[in-house]
C-alpha cells in the first residue's frame, strides 16, 4: 500500500490525460450522461493503457509553495449560489504531479474548465505561479456555505475524503485497490476526468474516469452534506483490462501509529495518535465483528470471509480529548468511515491490510472487500454502495455491548502477555459467560467482571503464552448461553 505524505495532502485540503484521439474526442462533446460516461470506460479498456506524464514543474511545488498558494474566493466555481456547493481547485504538486480535466455539467450538457493560474493568489516565486497557464489541475474541493472549510476533496490516484460533522479530515476512501497486500504489486488506478454537477443547495455530482494498468471505469458519486455528517452513493462499472489477483472494492485507507495498548519508546508525547482504531463488520446473520488496528512490527493481513456481509467500516471509537491532548489536528474528532453496499455482494472476505509506521505523516491501514470470484479480462463490473463520514461510534452494533477500550501489558507469568477488553453497554443485572478461543498461543486464564463505579461497563481479563517472536490471533465475545450479546472481537496479540 502506497505511503501516503499525509503533510502535504493535509496543506492541499486546508489551502490533460493522453488518451488515443477517438476517445479523446468522446470526452469533448458537449452532450453528458451515465450511459454516455459507461461507454468511454469501456472503450477505454479495449485500447492499450496509456498513463497521463507528470507535469515538469510540479516537483518543484513542495509543502511550503503549496500552502502558500491560496485560492481566490472570487473565483470559486458556484461561489455565487446558496448552500455548500462552492468548489475550489488544487493545483499541481510534488504529491500529486499528473493533471486531471475537469467539466462542469448543467441539463445534460458538460462544458470543460480550463486551468487560469489568476484563479490562486501566490507569492513572488512561488512555483505553483509558474506552472504556467495550461498546467491543469490536480484535483477540487467542496466548501460549505460560511467558506470556511471544506466537507469533500478529490486529489491523487482515486483518493477522496471528507471529515467529521466537527469538521475534522481523517482518512481517506479511494475508488478502487489493486492487490494492495500483495508485496510489490499494488497498482493505482487515477482518476483522469471529473465532471461537477450541482444538484442542490447541499448536494452535489461528482461523475469521474478511472483508468489504470489492469482496469478502467466509470463512477458516480451523489453526495450530500447533513447535520450528521456526509454521505455518498457510489455508482461504479468497471471493466478489467486483464484478469486482477486481489480486486479491493469499497476501499478505506487510514493511520494509526499507537494508543493506549500499542505505546512504543520513542513515540510521541502525546497518549494516542490515530485516525482510526477499529475495523467493524455487520455480517449477514447479525454478528458484529470488532478488530482493534494495531501498528505491527512488519506488514500485516487478516481476512475475514463472508457472505453477502451488510456493511464494513473503518471507525475512529475512543473520542474522548484527554485520551489524545491533541489541541492542533483533534485526532478525537476524526470521521468513522461506513461501506453499506446496495446490493448483495456474495462471497468474499473484508480484508484488514496493515504496515509498520513511526510517524503520523503515513496512511499505513487499508480495509476492503474482495469478492471470491476472479475479475476477468473484458468483463463488466457493477458495484454500489453507500458511504457515511461520521462520528458514529458504532454504526453495526445496535443493542450489542461493545469494545470500549483495549491494553496491553505483562502476564502473572514472565512469559505471558496479559490482554484486557472493556466493554460498555452491558446490562446492569446480568453476568456474561466469556467465550474465548486462542490460535497460536495457550489460553493461561480468563476474568471478567463489571467496573465498579463505570455504569455498564464490563472487564475481561486473559494471560495468553505464545512462542516468542509469533502471533496469536485471539477471538472472544461475550454469550448468555447461545445468545451472543457483545461484538465479536478479534485481536493478533504480538502482529
Amino acid at each position: 500500500m502506497i505511503q501516503i505524505d499525509r503533510r502535504a495532502m493535509i496543506a492541499a485540503t486546508g489551502a490533460a490525460l493522453l488518451l488515443p484521439d477517438r476517445l479523446l474526442a468522446a470526452t469533448a462533446t458537449d452532450a453528458f450522461s451515465w450511459d454516455r460516461l459507461v461507454a468511454l470506460a469501456q472503450k477505454l479498456a479495449r485500447a492499450p493503457y496509456r498513463d497521463t506524464l507528470p507535469h515538469p514543474g510540479a516537483a518543484r511545488v513542495d509543502y511550503d509553495a503549496l500552502h502558500a498558494a491560496r485560492f481566490r474566493d472570487e473565483r470559486t466555481l458556484w461561489g455565487d449560489l446558496p448552500g455548500d456547493t462552492g468548489i475550489r481547485f488544487f493545483p499541481l504538486s510534488a504529491n500529486a504531479a499528473q493533471p486531471v480535466s475537469i467539466a462542469i455539467v448543467e441539463q445534460g450538457r458538460a462544458t470543460p474548465l480550463r486551468y487560469d493560474p489568476t484563479m490562486f493568489d501566490t507569492p513572488a516565486g512561488n512555483a505553483v505561479a509558474a506552472l504556467g497557464p495550461d498546467a491543469g489541475f490536480a484535483g477540487f474541493r467542496i466548501m460549505n456555505a460560511k467558506r470556511d472549510g471544506d466537507w469533500l476533496s478529490f486529489l491523487g490516484a482515486s483518493y477522496f475524503r471528507a471529515p467529521s460533522p466537527q469538521k475534522q479530515f481523517g482518512l481517506s476512501a479511494r475508488a478502487i485497490a489493486i492487490n494492495t497486500s500483495l508485496p510489490g504489486q499494488e497498482e493505482f488506478p487515477r482518476f483522469t476526468h471529473f465532471w461537477l454537477e450541482r444538484t442542490g443547495d447541499h448536494n452535489v455530482t461528482v461523475y469521474a474516469l478511472l483508468d489504470g494498468a489492469s482496469i478502467s471505469g466509470a463512477y458516480r458519486f451523489v453526495s450530500a452534506l447533513g447535520p450528521d455528517g456526509v454521505r455518498q452513493d457510489v455508482t461504479a462499472a468497471l471493466f478489467p483490462r486483464r484478469p486482477i489477483q486481489e480486486l479491493g472494492l469499497m476501499p478505506m485507507t487510514s493511520m494509526f501509529w499507537y494508543d493506549q495498548a500499542n505505546r512504543l519508546q520513542g513515540t510521541d508525547w502525546r497518549p494516542e495518535i490515530h485516525d482510526s482504531d477499529l475495523l467493524s463488520i455487520a455480517s449477514a446473520d447479525g454478528t458484529v465483528h470488532a478488530r482493534p488496528i494495531v501498528n505491527p512490527s512488519a506488514p500485516h493481513f487478516s481476512a475475514f470471509r463472508e457472505s453477502s456481509p451488510k456493511g464494513f467500516g473503518l471507525l475512529q471509537r475512543d473520542r474522548d480529548f484527554d485520551h489524545y491532548q491533541d489541541d492542533g489536528v483533534f485526532y478525537d474528532r476524526r470521521p468513522s468511515l461506513w461501506a453499506t453496499p446496495a446490493r448483495p455482494l456474495g462471497a468474499g472476505q473484508v480484508r484488514l491490510y496493515a504496515f509498520p509506521t513511526d510517524s503520523e505523516y503515513t496512511d499505513n491501514v487499508c480495509a476492503y472487500w474482495t469478492p471470491d470470484a476472479t475479475p476477468r479480462a473484458g468483463a463488466r463490473i457493477d458495484v454500489g454502495y453507500r458511504l457515511d463520514w461520521s462520528a458514529a461510534r458504532a454504526p453495526a452494533a445496535s443493542g450489542l455491548a461493545i469494545v470500549d477500550t483495549v491494553w496491553r501489558g505483562r502476564g502473572d507469568r514472565p512469559d505471558a502477555d496479559r490482554l484486557v477488553i472493556d466493554f460498555a453497554g452491558v446490562p446492569a443485572d446480568m453476568k456474561p459467560d466469556i467465550w474465548v478461543d486462542v490460535a497460536g498461543g495457550t489460553l493461561l486464564k480468563q476474568a471478567g467482571y463489571p467496573i465498579l463505579g463505570q455504569d455498564r461497563r464490563f472487564r475481561v481479563i486473559i494471560d495468553i503464552s505464545r512462542p516468542q517472536g509469533k502471533t496469536a490471533d485471539i477471538r472472544l465475545q461475550l454469550r448468555a448461553g447461545n445468545r451472543a450479546f457483545s461484538e465479536y472481537v478479534h485481536y493478533p496479540l504480538g502482529a
